[in-house]
């Protein structure tokens, strides 16, 4: 049986070095995570400049989300377009191969500067996420060993139902005033319980137009409709609570599927980048 050896004309030749030229990888891959930086810290100026803490003033929710994903789709094809293009010109000139193996080498090279800078912008993340979890959990300990300072600070964010409470006391009879605080504080847990339950029972709201009408000289209907009307503004806040949050939970999707697809079309563009790099790399050797 023939064997061919080195010296046999017809024997295939393979080249002893990497097709993968790591340093202009990585090289490319430094200059796309320096450019989102810099893209990066620009939007957050620009956003920063675009809204305002008063009202009627800046730009919308809405109108900053939709800004704000514009903005990572360009800083996602600009620095892919960087990185790509700075690869397919660093890297060393391959020779003696067929133009279509030269072109998949580049967009090849191309995509793995984009995955390097993605995984150097996902190292980034998770320092961050892990300094502020950190972070937290010296919180949690501080508070921990606070905890009369704590429940100071959850007395205080009763504020609100305390108001609420206190509108349901307002009458004519001040000789009631001394002896209103027991009812105020049972009122207040009752609503708390009905918070938790999710309505407030017919027990419940009887009694509590009873003590009313007892304690501020109105008429038990007064009394009633008085309760009426502030589960209404408690309900109706806890439905604005609730559209808040769904409009988050929508805005936060949205803002998450545009990232996913962005950075698809960035892997592209550094692949496409990286072949046109190559191509300018081989015309000027």
């Amino acid at each position: 049986m023939p064997v061919t050896g080195y010296d046999d004309p017809g024997a295939p030749v393979e080249s002893s070095v990497s097709a993968i030229s790591w340093a202009a990888i990585i090289g490319g891959g430094i200059a796309a995570s320096a450019m989102s930086v810099v893209l990066v810290f620009l939007g957050a100026g620009f956003g920063l400049s675009s809204v305002s803490p008063w009202p009627n003033a800046g730009a919308s929710a809405t109108t900053f989300s939709i800004i704000a994903g514009i903005w990572l789709i360009v800083v996602q094809w600009l620095s892919s377009a960087i990185g790509g293009y700075t690869t397919g010109r660093l890297r060393t000139k391959w020779v003696r191969l067929h133009t279509h193996e030269i072109f998949f080498r580049d967009t090849a090279h191309g995509f793995l500067t984009w995955a390097l800078t993605m995984l150097l912008g996902a190292s980034i993340i998770t320092s961050a996420i892990s300094s502020a979890v950190g972070v937290g959990t010296q919180a949690a300990a501080t508070v921990a060993s606070g905890a009369a300072q704590g429940i100071g600070a959850a007395a205080s964010g009763m504020s609100g139902r305390a108001y609420g409470v206190d509108t349901l006391f307002r009458g004519e009879k001040p000789e009631f005033a001394a002896s209103s605080q027991q009812s105020r504080t049972e009122t207040t847990r009752i609503l708390a319980n009905a918070a938790q339950a999710g309505d407030l029972s017919p027990a419940d709201k009887a009694y509590l137009a009873q003590q009313i009408a007892t304690r501020t000289g109105i008429s038990e209907a007064d009394a009633q409709k008085r309760v009426d009307d502030m589960i209404a503004q408690e309900r109706a806040a806890e439905t604005k609570a609730r559209q808040i949050a769904d409009a988050a939970r929508k805005s936060a999707s949205a803002f998450a599927i545009f990232t996913a697809i962005s950075m698809l079309i960035g892997a592209f563009i550094a692949a496409a980048a990286a072949a046109y790099g190559g191509s300018l790399r081989d015309e000027h050797p």
